[in-house]
């Protein structure tokens, strides 16, 4: 049998006519496919598409709220926010030059390798490299033109008074919350809630799109505190003063207005400078005025007093017989450092008399003595709500002795912090009423509690 090619002339076999158009179906039907494939992507489910592109170029960046300003009642600032710029990377994103690398160490006053070791560690997405520059050096690094290297927006908290109003005001962190004094009591109103939004970068990590606002930021409100700014100048001045002059180890001012219970002084000494961002000693951070505890002494015969008197027990002119400046009660000895045989209730507070002061305070139950102190504020806290305050100490009347009745008349047995005493102290400005006592301005002063009447008072 015979077969018969088709043979073209230069010696070639010719292609069947069929084959190529087989050959233009397949062609045109996978160009058919990835048309639809295409359509299917963009247009019906691009969701995979858009994935992968925000996973390579897109960022959500938080936008840090403005931290509220804190001020004095006649709107002296006394803690504000100025805008800082932080720069941070995005390690995979990052190309940089060893050369580069070296300038920017020496811009942000970093070792070299540690900074390249920061730059370049992909395992995570964003890492700061350095935080809060001033904006010469920040207009430094983006001079520098590293790839996957940006600017952040943030707030450093800078305090006017410095060390006059540390141990009230206190400081913020590196994040701009709030760690001690009022800066940590009132951080939920003054920080705010930061916001973010979403972005598109290109390679070289450069914001090229603001795609949208994910949720705006909430800035913090403003505080207006109960403190005078001249006062609080002065009574630091003043404690510093007096420590110094008394050789002290530490001391403590705080000045109230009576009549509202409002603070307008409190001041420590030694004290510290919160624009300074290392955290100073434990020890100096201390505010002495709330945090700590002593006993009061003679300032408690005021009190002895006005409670007998409220009781009806004695009047300003009743003698007491003070024994020549000895007395013994349950086998212990109370003495005066002013003898005298006697004195009237008046000059007991007048010369100081420990004993005419227990005598007093024997004239009445232990509960009725415990009550009054108790209404007076003593053994809880003044309610400023100031981090870390203690509340002082007053013992449960059941478990008096004569003797510590006695001696807790003239203040000895029990504890206080100085703005609780000085808070008592103001029952007698005010009618024996007693005033809540605040750290923030008062436009209307808040009614308090009755705790002497106006006579026992004045």
């Amino acid at each position: 049998m015979h077969h018969l090619h088709s043979v073209q002339s230069n010696g070639q076999m010719a292609l069947p006519p069929w084959r190529s158009r087989v050959l233009f179906v397949l062609m045109m039907a996978g160009l058919g496919g990835l048309l639809v494939r295409g359509v299917y992507l963009q247009g019906i489910h691009n969701d995979f598409l858009q994935q992968k592109g925000e996973a390579r170029y897109g960022r959500v960046i938080d936008i840090n709220a403005h931290r509220g300003m804190i001020s004095d009642r006649y709107g002296e600032p006394l803690a504000i926010s100025t805008p800082v710029e932080s720069i941070w990377a995005s390690p995979p994103d990052v190309e940089a030059t060893p050369e580069q690398v070296r300038k920017l160490a020496l811009i942000l006053g970093m070792n070299a390798g540690e900074l390249k070791s920061r730059m370049f560690d992909t395992t995570h997405d964003f890492i700061y490299l350095k935080r809060q520059l001033p904006p010469d050096q920040a207009e430094k690094v983006v001079k520098l033109g590293i790839a996957g290297v940006s600017l952040k927006r943030e707030y450093r908290r800078y305090y006017p008074g410095g060390e006059v109003t540390s141990h009230l005001i206190g400081f913020t962190d590196v994040d701009d919350n709030g760690q001690e004094g009022v800066e940590l009591s009132l951080q939920a109103k003054l920080g705010g809630k930061a916001g973010s939004h979403s972005v598109i970068k290109d390679r070289r990590g450069q914001i090229v799109e603001d795609v949208a606002s994910l949720r705006a930021p909430k800035e913090g409100s403003d505080v207006a505190l109960s403190l005078d700014n001249k006062i609080q100048f002065l009574a630091f001045r003043e404690i510093k003063q007096a420590v110094e002059l008394h050789k002290a180890k530490a001391g403590s001012i705080v000045v109230l207005d009576a009549r509202s219970g409002e603070v307008l002084a409190m001041a420590n000494w030694p004290s510290y400078n919160p624009n300074n961002r290392e955290k100073p000693n434990a020890v100096v951070l201390r505010n002495h005025v709330l945090t700590d505890l002593f006993e009061p002494g003679s300032t408690m015969k005021p009190f002895t007093v006005a409670a007998a008197l409220e009781l009806g027990k004695i009047t300003p002119e009743t003698v007491i017989n003070t024994e020549h400046g000895v007395y013994e009660v349950g086998g212990r000895k109370i003495h005066d450092t002013h003898p005298e045989a006697f004195l009237t209730v008046a000059q007991v507070i007048q010369k100081s008399s420990n004993v005419g002061a227990s005598k007093i305070a024997l004239t009445m139950k232990p509960e009725q003595f415990w009550h009054s102190l108790n209404e007076d504020g003593f053994g809880a806290s003044t309610g400023c709500e100031f981090p870390g305050e203690a509340a002082g100490r007053l013992r449960d009347f059941n478990k008096w002795k004569p003797i510590e009745q006695a001696t807790m008349s003239y203040g000895n047995g029990i504890s206080v912090n100085l703005l609780q005493l000085a808070r008592a102290y103001t029952v007698f400005a005010n009618d024996g009423e007693l005033r809540p006592v605040t750290l923030i301005k008062q436009d209307i002063a808040t009614a308090g509690s009755k705790v002497f009447s106006a006579t026992t008072a004045r």
